[in-house]
């Protein structure tokens, strides 16, 4: 099947100014009619369960898929419809909130530690680390909780070094191991408007939606400075960070699958050799079923 998809388009350079007003949040439809969609990311799909279960007998490598946006941006529904026809046993995926008290105790990047991917395995973060320069960023006061020593909390370099942390962090992951790819699902204010009106006007989905969002949609602005400034100074070649339009789910599901495919193409990857005493070994215990 032929990839409309240049994925390279929506990558972020390393230190890269990033201005999201200029990257767009839609983009001309990848597919000609819903059969077409269904079509072309059922195929993606499929070529990822294959991928995906070689990269779980191969055992050396693990996959990071971190994923991060707006309220509204799609984030579930991706992680849902992309990663369908995933095996189960070889994926994890971990959606952070509110940090605990025992995770305030500790360093920011202590809890998503804790749920990296083993070998072998794909993880997914639904949210992550980047929440700690991101919401914390737009709400300082978030921070004092955190009970930070008396020299950390200073404007001026507090998010610099966070960025630096950060940056060292996911080199020393890929240098032993883990490849890392990071989604930035770009929505517009105002289709994320439409849909939290389809989340009112709909019963069954009033649940997903609560007065913080629209305490959250009032800082617009001061998220699109938190997130430009983030993906600027930690968007690396070894773990990039890629902005994807998502006022289309469609288009943006079709983006995100052809990225991770070709992460996955990118690891060497196969299947565990079997040697001459244990084919023996094999064909004598076939002989006696």
């Amino acid at each position: 099947m032929s990839n409309p998809i240049v994925t390279k388009s929506f990558r972020v350079q390393p230190d890269e100014k990033v201005d999201l007003g200029s990257r767009p949040t839609t983009v001309k439809p990848l597919f000609k009619s819903k059969k077409q969609y269904h079509h072309r990311l059922h195929h993606r799909v499929q070529k990822l369960s294959a991928l995906q279960r070689l990269h779980y007998a191969s055992d050396r490598y693990a996959m990071l898929l971190i994923f991060q946006g707006m309220d509204a941006s799609g984030k579930d529904g991706a992680i849902r419809h992309v990663m369908s026809g995933v095996n189960p046993q070889g994926c994890q995926v971990s959606s952070f909130k509110q940090p605990s008290a025992e995770e305030l105790d500790h360093d920011f990047l202590w809890r998503t530690n804790r749920r990296l991917p083993e070998r072998g395995r794909t993880g997914i973060f639904n949210r992550s680390y980047y929440e700690e320069v991101l919401i914390t960023r737009v709400h300082p006061k978030i921070l004092l909780p955190q009970r930070l020593p008396e020299e950390l909390p200073d404007a001026k370099t507090l998010w610099r070094d966070r960025y630096r942390s950060i940056v060292d962090h996911e080199a020393h992951l890929h240098r032993n191991g883990t490849r890392i790819i990071k989604f930035f699902l770009h929505l517009s204010k105002d289709e994320q408007a439409n849909r939290f009106r389809d989340r009112i006007d709909e019963p069954e989905n009033n649940w997903k939606f609560g007065v913080t969002d629209m305490n959250e949609r009032k800082s617009w602005p001061l998220y699109m400075q938190a997130y430009e400034a983030a993906l600027g100074a930690t968007s690396s070649a070894d773990s990039p960070w890629y902005v994807v339009p998502a006022d289309s789910k469609k288009n943006a599901r079709l983006i995100i699958a052809q990225i991770i495919l070709e992460a996955y193409h990118e690891i060497p990857m196969a299947y565990p050799t079997t040697t001459a005493k244990r084919r023996k070994e094999l064909k004598a215990i076939r002989g006696e079923l």
